[in-house]
């Protein structure tokens, strides 16, 4: 299989912790989603990333691929098998993959990294602060009372969910920001305890690789 994409991009890093967990075997391919080649959006018509290739099998965006690959591999088991869990599942990676995106890793993560040091941007320092103080609160009060309690978002085994949102979180740090572990205590325990699990440790290595050899 060949996985299109790069390691900071928090779709990318989803798909890859899923495929290490499953023991899938894939070669990552180095796309970064600006100015992308018309093959490349043969692939992916929105020219995002990522995108996967198995055989004459291509598939773009990280959900659809995630649920091919539980499909095709389906043991360790990924997603619920409860119908309401299977939907809280699938609930908290579009949270992930829509607002969480949008503010941890579009507002801060590329606000204060990407768009000014590889794209010379200027750094909105009043933006920023806006987000984190009137942004970032509403969805840590909401993962916090999530986690309360809880080494799982659903059920009793790592799913797609913790996946997503632990994903998101990287980026976050990446920016060098921190969980406030006296206003959001739960939330701050349940990422430490999944970021420092193995296969997040590989894939934050492999992004400090990334940015080493594009000298940000």
């Amino acid at each position: 299989m060949i996985l299109y994409g790069i390691s900071p991009s928090p779709f990318v890093r989803k798909v890859r912790v899923l495929m290490d967990i499953k023991g899938i075997n894939y070669e990552l391919e180095p796309v970064i989603p600006m100015n992308v080649s018309d093959e490349y959006k043969k692939m992916h018509p929105l020219g995002k990333i990522p995108v996967l290739k198995d055989g004459d099998v291509i598939i773009p965006d990280s959900s659809a691929i995630c649920a091919y690959l539980e499909r095709k591999v389906p043991s360790p088991a990924l997603y619920p098998q409860d119908a309401a869990d299977y939907a809280r599942a699938l609930w908290f990676e579009e949270y992930a993959d829509t607002k969480m995106t949008e503010v941890l890793v579009g507002k801060i993560f590329f606000a204060k990294l990407v768009a000014p040091k590889l794209l010379g941007a200027d750094f909105d320092q009043a933006a920023y602060d806006k987000t984190i103080d009137e942004e970032l609160p509403a969805i840590f009060d909401y993962l916090e009372d999530q986690v309360r309690g809880k080494e799982f978002l659903v059920g009793n085994a790592l799913s797609i969910a913790d996946i997503s949102i632990a994903s998101t979180f990287v980026n976050f740090m990446h920016a060098e920001e921190e969980i406030d572990d006296a206003r959001w205590p739960q939330l701050e325990h349940y990422i430490e305890k999944h970021l420092s699990s193995p296969v997040f440790e590989k894939m934050i290595d492999d992004d400090h690789a990334f940015w080493a050899s594009n000298a940000l």
